[in-house]
């Protein structure tokens, strides 16, 4: 029996998006994930795990409320920022009728996740600066409904000008939402939407625990928004998207005490990518492109040679969607040394 003659046209003709884990490698360093390399320990007491968790667990809901400086109302908790990429669209989107909007070179899932919900897909490029293009975005604002800017972006670790997202916001006003990704920003908490929160209801902002928090393998995520956007994201939330124990492990990770360790990761990660730029930018050739996440690209005269020679030696890097660039997570400094090291003994140097 032909199976996929039962599936829909649009999952048979989909190209899935390779995650860091899909595309596999072997070795000993992973710098191709975005992942924190900080391994903090968190304790778990069996609270019945034949009961099933609330849906919005308060104690996760509170402490990522107080967190962001919102009212909790204004919280929404599901499986990583993935899972609510996905809930916005099939909250908002009227499928083979209404599109997305995003800016590429950005993060593959706006895409994915409008292509399986069957919406329509809308690409406006960010400009030679990686900077929004106002002017294309006005152009092509009919029949969009959602429109995702990620902020730090990634796979680029630019910021988007503050001007700018607030002209996107009066642009998008009585149009479109404006989902702001701020996967990262706890790395540059200052540059955050959130104070915009209160004048444009039609903004939403995405977190998640995986990066800054050092949780990638918790899968907990968060949507910052009105009231009544997250009323209506809750219609269509699974049942019991947060388990028990992500709820136990986030809140500890969103107490006083975590949140001050959080903060020292960072502040370490932030000098880190500093040296790893330093040192890099000393290949022939090279350039290093500004980044205020937890990554940066970058580039020089043999760009693949070092990309191999690093990946042969079990050093796991990543290829970008840009020509030429590759992106590379910022571990602890004793990577960086390493990866200095190697490249100086295979005379790349």
């Amino acid at each position: 029996m032909d199976i996929k003659k039962f599936a829909r046209k649009n999952v048979l003709d989909l190209n899935p998006y390779l995650s860091a884990r899909k595309l596999g490698g072997k070795g000993e360093i992973w710098l191709n994930a975005n992942e924190s390399p900080f391994k903090n320990e968190y304790t778990y007491t069996d609270e019945g795990l034949n009961r099933y968790g609330e849906c919005q667990p308060p104690s996760l809901i509170l402490s990522y409320a107080h967190y962001a400086q919102l009212p909790p109302e204004n919280v929404l908790t599901s499986r990583g920022a993935d899972e609510s990429i996905d809930l916005l669209i099939r909250t908002f989107c009227e499928p083979g009728k209404d599109a997305i909007l995003y800016c590429p070179p950005t993060y593959g899932m706006y895409a994915i996740s409008a292509e399986i919900a069957g919406v329509q897909r809308k690409t406006v490029p960010l400009t030679a600066q990686w900077q929004l293009d106002l002017t294309s975005i006005k152009k092509n604002l009919k029949d969009v409904k959602l429109v995702f800017v990620c902020h730090p972006n990634n796979p680029t670790g630019n910021l988007m000008h503050q001007e700018d997202l607030i002209t996107l916001l009066n642009m998008t006003q009585g149009k479109a939402l404006l989902i702001l990704d701020e996967a990262y920003i706890d790395f540059c908490e200052k540059d955050t939407g959130v104070p915009l929160l209160d004048k444009y209801p039609h903004l939403v902002i995405l977190r998640t625990l995986s990066k800054a928090f050092a949780l990638a393998g918790l899968r907990c995520g968060f949507t910052l928004a009105h009231p009544s956007i997250i009323q209506l994201m809750l219609k269509i939330i699974a049942p019991y998207p947060i388990p028990s124990p992500v709820t136990h492990i986030a809140c500890q990770a969103l107490s006083k005490e975590g949140i001050s360790r959080m903060k020292k990761q960072v502040d370490t990660l932030n000098l880190n990518r500093a040296f790893f730029q330093t040192e890099l930018s000393k290949l022939p050739r090279s350039t290093l492109f500004d980044s205020q996440a937890n990554f940066m690209l970058f580039q020089c005269q043999d760009t693949e040679a070092v990309f191999s020679t690093l990946w042969e030696n079990g050093i796991i890097l990543r290829r970008t969607p840009i020509e030429g660039l590759v992106r590379l997570s910022v571990g602890v400094l004793e990577d960086a040394k390493k990866i200095i090291e190697l490249l100086q003994k295979k005379h790349l140097f």
